[in-house]
């Protein structure tokens, strides 16, 4: 079961399908608690996704494609930091285990340091997917559905503002998750990540 607790605000100035969602969201399952994440989560941010990919991820990736992919793809995208659509959830007792949000920009995964180019313009929420973004769970909290809670919590921010299709570039390892949550393929990309590596990507959309 889940319980949002949020409002909305409109901002200045802004070009259409600028809504932006503002201020907070607290979630309940079992025992995490769901936030906005802000500029002093970056740290704690950037060791879980370490973590989890490290941890979950290399049955489908091989080293090498890991370490070039946390140095490149698996970055903070700060933009989401900066538009209030990322999460991070807690334990109890304030320990980072998850993280994961949505965009209202046109890059559909990837980070600061990614190779390939961002592309920061804003979709049109009549037209366009909202893209489901760099959703991670530390392997200590894996397989306790704090994953489909981070893209639930997605999921109805970006419905909230407009938007009625999702699309997301899904590892290999989250595919098998998005697929019973009702994404369907679409196509598998190669990805660079740096010292001749790439990895395959899967996007994959959904019907809000």
């Amino acid at each position: 079961m889940y319980a949002w607790e949020g409002f909305q605000d409109k901002a200045q100035g802004g070009d259409r399908g600028s809504t932006r969602m503002s201020a907070l969201y607290t979630a309940g399952m079992g025992s995490f608690h769901l936030r906005v994440a802000t500029s002093d989560d970056v740290a704690g941010i950037r060791g879980l996704i370490e973590a989890s990919v490290r941890g979950l991820q290399a049955g489908d990736y091989s080293s090498a494609q890991i370490e070039g992919a946390l140095a490149t793809v698996f970055t903070i995208d700060s933009q989401l930091i900066a538009d209030g659509t990322y999460f991070v959830a807690l334990t109890e007792g304030g320990e980072l285990a998850g993280c994961g949000g949505w965009s209202r920009r046109k890059t559909l995964y990837g980070g600061d340091h990614q190779v390939e180019k961002i592309a920061p313009e804003l979709l049109d929420p009549a037209v366009d997917a909202a893209k489901i973004r760099a959703i991670f769970v530390h392997p200590k909290f894996a397989r306790r559905g704090l994953g489909s809670l981070i893209l639930a919590a997605a999921e109805e921010a970006a419905v909230a503002v407009g938007f009625r299709r999702l699309e997301m570039g899904s590892t290999l390892t989250g595919v098998a998750l998005y697929t019973l949550k009702g994404y369907g393929e679409v196509e598998r990309v190669s990805v660079p990540v740096g010292g001749g590596e790439e990895i395959e990507v899967v996007r994959m959309v959904k019907e809000a």
